[in-house]
């Protein structure tokens, strides 16, 4: 079990997360949703290592072990679909480029530039380079920005199915409604709503 303790974490004097505590099945899809600004970027990021909290601990995954899709794709223009994913897989796991970009549904793109993709593509480009990451954690921010919604909701039944699993942020009710378990987070400072 992944499992973050009363972790606080402040900006100044802004309390974006306030002894918050919540624990990640180790299958599945959870899915975050609230208002936008109220920590559920800033969750991720402490999860992945890229916050440093004031207080509180996460156990049962070390940052190390995250992969994360940020809300920007942060494609390299000069890099092919095939080679975004080769970039980051051991040359051992190259074979496994074929499945991850079905699970993406961009088959047929290898070979392809992000200028010559649509934003839901280049969308589902940077969730299947974050997926080939071997990790035992996938934190997700706004996977499905820009991607079509019953798309969205085929890569969702995917996701569900990956031996780790995925903590990711949506506002879309369809999205929240097929993840395996879905928080509904008030703040900030977060905290989990009734």
């Amino acid at each position: 079990m992944i499992r973050c303790h009363e972790l606080t974490v402040t900006f100044g004097s802004k309390a974006v997360l306030d002894r918050f505590s919540l624990d990640i099945p180790e299958r599945g899809v959870t899915a975050l949703s609230g208002p936008s600004g109220c920590g559920k970027t800033t969750l991720l990021r402490v999860l992945a290592g890229l916050e440093r909290p004031q207080g509180g601990t996460v156990s049962g995954v070390a940052p190390s072990q995250t992969a994360i899709l940020f809300q920007e794709d942060r494609l390299l223009p000069w890099r092919t679909v095939e080679q975004h994913l080769t970039d980051v897989l051991p040359r051992e796991r190259w074979g496994e480029v074929p499945a991850l970009l079905a699970l993406a549904e961009l088959e047929g793109e290898e070979k392809s530039f992000p200028s010559a993709l649509s934003g839901g593509m280049g969308r589902r480009l940077a969730l299947a380079r974050c997926l080939a990451l071997d990790a035992r954690l996938y934190l997700l921010d706004e996977p499905f920005a820009g991607v079509d919604l019953p798309r969205a909701l085929r890569i969702l039944d995917r996701l569900n199915a990956l031996p780790a699993p995925v903590l990711l942020v949506s506002h879309e009710p369809a999205v929240l409604a097929r993840a395996s378990a879905t928080l509904t987070l008030d703040g900030p400072p977060l905290r989990l709503s009734s």
